[in-house]
């Protein structure tokens, strides 16, 4: 052959044999028939001289065989096409395609992947997905939320959803939902902290006599609850009295214990008294951001009605509008006079104008809210001093009682806290709040050790009957883990 009549690529690609004229059938290679997908057909030897096929929809390529000039092998008589082959069934076309029959009962069904759609998410189920799927490659969580539902109103009224919240508290505790004794709504509230503590009693005092080891890591396990290294080196050592190198059961060790806590506690454990010649008596109540004050002081004004005193309620907290809201909640629910100003007034003005009102009326208690402050900022603190001033300008013995409001979770920053509140304010007493969401319940003996302040309330809940005047020997047998005497 020469090169004249050497096809180009591009005839070898479409099976056409350069510009020269049609070669006879005899020097022609055969087509080869196209590979698909299926069942195997029998091979189909078309016309060498027609152009190539497009009945299937694809041209009919040439191979490597075209640089070869060979014999064709005898052309056998072609197999009829079937003109249906890609035919659409009449069942199948312009119909939806109904589901397949489901399995029986605990078969998963099985998907068809001759006419299943690829799953490329949407632009907008991209969006939804968040950093860790797209990390992953793991498909989202969906919401069980309607997407044109409308956001929750507490996401849009803030004050309404605490004003919400202190309704449902309030609700509950009005209503007496729970009637439980207090020794085991005690309890239940100190099981984190006693739990903690017994394991490591137990683990200590199990057949194994006591030494200085023992009551080294005795120590430590009283610290950790956050009774404070004084008072965990005394208790330890009152365990250790006498008893070296014998054996002691944990229940003897926690009865030790519960000693030396009632012990510690006991002078402190100081009910409030209200002096009824004073109208009206003045509480005042300080702490840090989220201690629980405006709660605290809902729920001492049930406790007082509850003894037939007359009640006024001061938004003190001015800053935070959900504060004002809530506590005119609890005035409404307890049938309680909330005197409160908008949002960002004076503190100490407000304060100045709830005394005279209360003192007009002949009311017995003024309970003063105040908003939450750090003990290290300056200005904060120097503004608690501000409305000491002022109300001591209608009672030079004015506030009569000034109660810090603790969170129990914060820990050994509860000292600092009483420490430095105590020069801003004459904190008169201590409320200890959220027992039951700490394990390190030691801090109130802590407390007790360093500043000897009266502990009029502790708080193991958020009901009403979750507040309960502190008993010192309830709480050391609660913490202790043994059973009410």
């Amino acid at each position: 052959m020469s090169d004249d009549e050497k096809p180009g690529w591009f005839g070898r690609l479409f099976g056409r044999k350069g510009t020269s004229d049609a070669k006879p059938a005899e020097e022609m290679p055969a087509e080869q028939v196209p590979v698909e997908h299926g069942p195997a057909e029998a091979p189909v030897t078309p016309d060498p001289l027609s152009p190539a096929s497009e009945s299937e929809g694809q041209p009919d390529f040439a191979t490597a065989a075209d640089d070869v000039s060979h014999v064709p092998p005898p052309v056998s008589e072609p197999a009829p096409e079937d003109p249906d082959k890609n035919r659409i069934p009449d069942e199948l076309e312009g119909a939806d395609l109904q589901p397949e029959p489901q399995p029986p009962s605990g078969e998963a069904p099985e998907p068809d992947e001759s006419i299943a759609e690829p799953d490329i998410p949407t632009v907008e189920q991209a969006e939804k997905r968040n950093w860790w799927s797209r990390l992953t490659g793991d498909e989202p969580e969906q919401s069980t939320v309607s997407e044109a539902q409308p956001p929750a109103e507490a996401d849009i009224q803030p004050v309404d959803a605490a004003a919400a919240l202190a309704s449902d508290a309030i609700s509950g505790a009005v209503e007496g939902t729970e009637k439980r004794g207090w020794w085991s709504r005690l309890t239940a509230g100190m099981r984190r902290t006693s739990s903690a503590l017994s394991d490591r009693v137990t683990g200590l005092f199990t057949k194994r006599k006591l030494d200085a080891t023992t009551l080294e890591d005795l120590e430590d396990a009283l610290i950790q609850a956050d009774f404070g290294v004084e008072t965990a080196t005394r208790m330890a050592e009152a365990v250790g009295k006498g008893r070296y190198e014998k054996g002691i059961s944990p229940d003897e060790v926690r009865a030790i214990l519960a000693t030396e806590i009632e012990r510690a506690l006991d002078p402190v454990a100081t009910p409030i008294e209200i002096d009824s010649s004073k109208k009206p008596y003045v509480i005042l109540t300080v702490g840090v951001n989220g201690a629980g004050k405006t709660t605290t002081i809902g729920k001492l004004s049930l406790k007082f009605k509850a003894e037939g005193r007359s009640v006024m309620l001061a938004a003190g907290d001015t800053f935070r509008a959900a504060a004002i809201e809530q506590l005119r909640v609890w005035g409404e629910r307890t049938n309680t006079p909330v005197i409160s100003r908008e949002q960002g007034s004076d503190a100490a003005g407000l304060a100045f104008d709830a005394f005279k009102e209360a003192r007009e009326n002949g009311t017995d208690v003024l309970l003063i809210d105040t908003a939450g402050r750090l003990q290290n900022k300056a200005g904060l603190m120097a503004e608690l001093e501000k409305i000491v001033r002022v109300i001591r300008k209608l009672d030079p013995e004015a506030p009569h009682a000034t109660l810090l409001v603790l969170d129990a979770t914060v820990g050994q920053n509860a000292l600092s806290q009483v420490e430095l509140f105590s020069q801003a304010a004459p904190v008169s007493g201590l409320v200890m709040t959220k027992l039951d969401g700490t394990a390190r319940g030691g801090i109130l003996v802590a407390l007790a050790a360093k500043f000897g302040l009266p502990v009029h309330f502790i708080g193991v809940g958020e009901g009403v009957e979750d507040l309960e005047p502190f008993a010192a020997r309830d709480f050391a047998r609660a913490i202790t883990g043994l059973p009410k005497e």
